[in-house]
């Protein structure tokens, strides 16, 4: 075997152990012993072999090609996996660490040599060779391939406690990757070097440019320093805490009430007590916002009532208690009953810091001071000089009329007059403001009986400047525009009347109206005066000058109170004027409001003038008034007319009643007409009427007017009447019918098959309504109908495809039995009216022109 012996010449070295398989192999590989692909094939048709002899070719390969990576990095992955499970100890571990320092002697270039190669050493605790192994990776790799390595350097420092070694090489990771800052400050967290890390937390809150990395807001970074450091005072001393959370309280002015609790837990921590109550009392002091408040208060109650428990523990656990000792606990005591009395004056203060303006707030805070009269004097003082009558929220003139009635209520008069006085010197925002100030001066001066001091006080309230000022002109003052307060000028009216003379009053009241500044209210307020007095022309003369200075619907009242007044004075004694007063209140007077007038109006004639003039009011107002009072004054109306002139003459306000009423209305007022005309006799009126009003009585709607109907043809007409009324119901019923086909025909369809459901609903609701009418006549029992009907006229009907109803009524036997039907109609009861009624076209009987015509052509001869 002389190929054999070559090898083993070739190869004395190593110890083989060669089989006839793998000669091919190996004469491939001596004709290309530097062909890479020829040792990997040789390694894959060797890989069940023991792990010695793949590792021998391996050896041999990487012999001849020691800088091929693809052998290194085959080989070193298959060493890796022939010692995994191994014990740190073994030494094998070690002959693997050896192939891959070989290997770094060629490979140090390649990052996935160093990767494998510091992930294997990683677990076998060397912690210097480790390390050493890792830098000579970041020396021998450019810094563009460093952020493969630097991952498994910080794994490596987290697998194990080497906090110093760790710090240093964080260090220098951040040189190179500041942005995982905050993996450092986790990392000396950990390690429980706060100082080290409240440092690097700081620079993070410094650096305006840091960008988390974990979506954390500089301001939340801010809190997390903010509690590092104040929950761990005895380990983080190389910074300022007090400055830096102040720092925090300036720029973040949001969280205040947790900054706060902060700062005051970092010297409780520290064990100044009396540093941490300050803190407290001076956050409470500066907040201002109620959320801020109730964190700090909380915490402030917490801490005062944790540290005089501590202090009764501490005591208790003593054998002799001193005196000493119960001082200490009674001033802890007092302080914290002292701080949980103060919660509401605290919260108060709060309040008025978060807007100093707010006048609803002062008036609180005098509340939790009542007792104390000093405290409640500062109070107000402070109130008006800090409140901006510009900026305030509610009526700034509230707190100098409290202030002032404070004095009043302790007999200090002329202090409150004082306060008064300057109060009505302020620039307010409103007018209404500042009268209200004069206003309770002069009630004060009331209270104190000096009435003459109170109508001094609106008379220097109410001087007219001799410049003309508009009460609206905001660019003067409102103790320039005062004089038109309409407020000041009601009490100085009232104060007039209750304490003045007759002549000062009326002054006044005229002033006021000259001023123009009165109201419906002012004129009627006069009048009633001027009446008191016995002044009564005078009182009218005044409600006519408000009648002029008003519209409607305002001068409603002033009207409703001139007309009745007169009414009640003269009565008919100057029924001339009095009349001359309602034609001019009713001239512009709206419809919704003449009601009234009218009826006080026909009043008047009735009781002082003449029918006909009463009659006229009637007719005149049953047109002006709104649609929703016509009936009821049309019912009046007729009422009045039949109390004057008998029943008979109230026919043609029926018949305009009728034309002027909305349908449903009108439809009563039919009915009530055709009752009235059958009480008296008038049974063919009745019967015209009823056949008006049908026409817009719709059969399906309107079932009680024809069962009315029905029942008066039983009681009063006969067999044709009651044909007639059927024939003009099925009439009305085929109109309204008709009228909502058409409708239903404008409506669109998107399909044939809707509109044929649709007629077929249409046709159905027609028959129903039809049988339903026959079947209300067949209820009454009438039987007007033909009984039989002829066999062959049946089945020519069937023949012509038509319907056969055996109840229907043959309308064609009336003009063959016109002349039998007169003779026998003219011996009933209103008989002689059906032939008429036949010979009318319905259309022409919804007219009510045609049909009242003939009414009114017999109304004589009835009477």
């Amino acid at each position: 075997m002389p190929i054999l012996s070559e090898v083993q010449e070739n190869n004395m070295d190593v110890d083989l152990e060669l089989n006839d398989d793998d000669l091919p192999y190996e004469e491939e590989i001596l004709r290309n012993a530097y062909s890479v692909k020829h040792w990997l094939r040789y390694v894959d048709h060797k890989k069940h072999a023991s792990k010695n002899v793949i590792n021998q070719v391996y050896e041999r390969a990487l012999k001849q090609l020691p800088g091929s990576y693809k052998l290194w990095y085959n080989y070193l992955r298959l060493r890796k996996k022939q010692v995994r499970g191994k014990n740190v100890q073994d030494d094998e571990l070690e002959d693997v660490n050896n192939a891959f320092e070989r290997s770094l002697v060629f490979m140090h270039k390649m990052p996935r040599i160093w990767i494998e190669y510091l992930s294997f050493i990683t677990g076998q605790c060397k912690i210097t060779r480790i390390r050493h192994s890792f830098d000579r990776a970041l020396r021998a790799l450019p810094v563009t391939q460093h952020n493969r390595i630097w991952p498994l350097y910080l794994e490596f420092l987290d697998r194990y406690e080497i906090p110093e070694t760790g710090v240093r090489v964080y260090r220098r990771y951040l040189k190179l990757c500041p942005e995982d800052a905050e993996e450092y400050v986790n990392y000396l967290v950990k390690n429980n070097k706060l100082d080290d890390a409240a440092q690097q937390l700081a620079k993070i809150v410094d650096n305006e440019h840091f960008v988390s990395k974990y979506g954390k807001s500089n301001h939340q970074l801010w809190n997390e320093l903010c509690e590092l450091i104040s929950k761990n005072p005895d380990k983080v001393l190389s910074l300022n805490v007090d400055a830096i959370i102040r720092s925090g309280l300036r720029r973040y002015t949001d969280q205040l009430g947790h900054l706060w609790n902060s700062l005051a837990d970092y010297y409780v921590r520290s064990g100044l007590f009396e540093r941490a109550r300050d803190i407290y009392e001076e956050a409470i002091e500066s907040v201002t916002t109620v959320r801020d408040f109730s964190q700090v208060f909380d915490a402030y109650a917490q801490f005062e009532e944790l540290s005089l428990s501590k202090l009764m523990e501490d005591v208790g656990k003593k054998e002799h208690q001193t005196t000493e000792d119960d001082i200490e606990i009674d001033l802890r005591l007092a302080r914290f009953e002292n701080l949980m009395e103060r919660r509401l004056a605290l919260l108060n203060s709060v309040l008025l810091r978060q807007n100093p303006h707010n006048v609803q707030e002062w008036h609180n805070r005098v509340k939790l001071f009542e007792g104390k009269p000093l405290e409640i004097i500062k109070i107000y003082t402070e109130a008006v000089q800090t409140v901006q009558p510009k900026q305030a929220v509610g009526k700034i003139h509230t707190l100098w009329v409290e202030f002032a009635k404070f004095y009043e209520v302790n007999d200090q008069i002329d202090d409150a007059r004082t306060v008064f006085e300057k109060a009505t010197q302020v620039e307010y925002s409103k007018v209404d403001d500042l009268a209200a100030a004069w206003c309770e001066w002069a009630e004060m001066e009331i209270r104190q009986d000096n009435f003459k001091n109170a109508l001094d006080l609106m008379y220097k309230a109410t001087i007219i400047p001799k410049t003309k000022i508009s009460y609206t002109d905001e660019s003067e003052t409102v103790q320039a525009r005062l004089h038109k307060s309409l407020k000041l000028w009601s009490m100085y009216a009232d104060l007039e009347e209750s304490f003045g003379t007759f002549q000062s009053c009326k002054s006044v009241y005229d002033r006021i109206i000259d001023l123009r500044i009165c109201t419906p209210q002012i004129i009627i307020n006069y009048g009633m005066f001027l009446e008191e007095h016995k002044y009564f022309e005078e009182a009218f003369r005044a409600y006519e000058k408000g009648i002029a200075l008003f519209k409607w619907p305002n001068v409603y009242d002033i009207w409703n109170t001139y007309l009745t007044k007169f009414l009640s004075r003269y009565g008919g004694n100057q029924l001339e004027r009095a009349r001359d007063l309602f034609e001019q209140c009713i001239e512009n007077c709206p419809p919704d409001l003449v009601k009234s007038f009218y009826l006080l109006y026909a009043k008047l004639e009735e009781d002082h003038g003449l029918t006909r003039h009463v009659m006229n009011v009637y007719e005149r107002a049953v047109s002006g008034v709104q649609e929703s009072d016509m009936y009821d004054m049309f019912n009046l109306y007729i009422k009045k007319a039949a109390e004057i002139y008998g029943i008979p003459r109230t026919r043609p306000i029926y018949e305009k009643a009728i034309e002027m009423l909305p349908e449903v209305k009108s439809r009563e007022m039919c009915v009530r007409f055709a009752e009235m005309e059958k009480m008296l006799g008038e049974i063919d009126r009745a019967r015209v009427i009823y056949s008006h009003c049908s026409q817009m009585c719709d059969p399906r709607i309107t079932q009680d007017f024809w069962q009315n109907w029905k029942e008066f043809e039983i009681r009063h007409g006969n067999e044709d009447t009651m044909r007639e009324m059927l024939r003009i119901k099925r009439s009305v019923q085929a109109t309204y019918n008709t009228q909502v086909n058409m409708m239903s025909a404008q409506i669109p369809t998107s399909t044939e098959t809707t509109k044929s459901a649709m007629q077929t609903l249409e046709a159905k609701a027609m028959e129903t309504n039809y049988k339903q009418s026959l079947a209300s006549t067949s209820g009454a029992n009438i039987m007007f109908v033909r009984g039989e009907v002829q066999g062959g006229d049946i089945n020519k009907r069937k023949e012509e495809g038509t319907v056969y109803n055996p109840d229907e009524i043959d309308i064609d036997m009336d003009d063959d039995n016109d002349d039998e039907n007169d003779e026998e109609g003219s011996d009933q009861e209103g008989g002689g009216e059906s032939t008429e009624l036949k010979n009318i076209p319905i259309e022409k009987q919804a007219i009510p022109s045609k049909v009242f015509g003939g009414l009114k052509k017999n109304e004589s001869d009835s009477e």
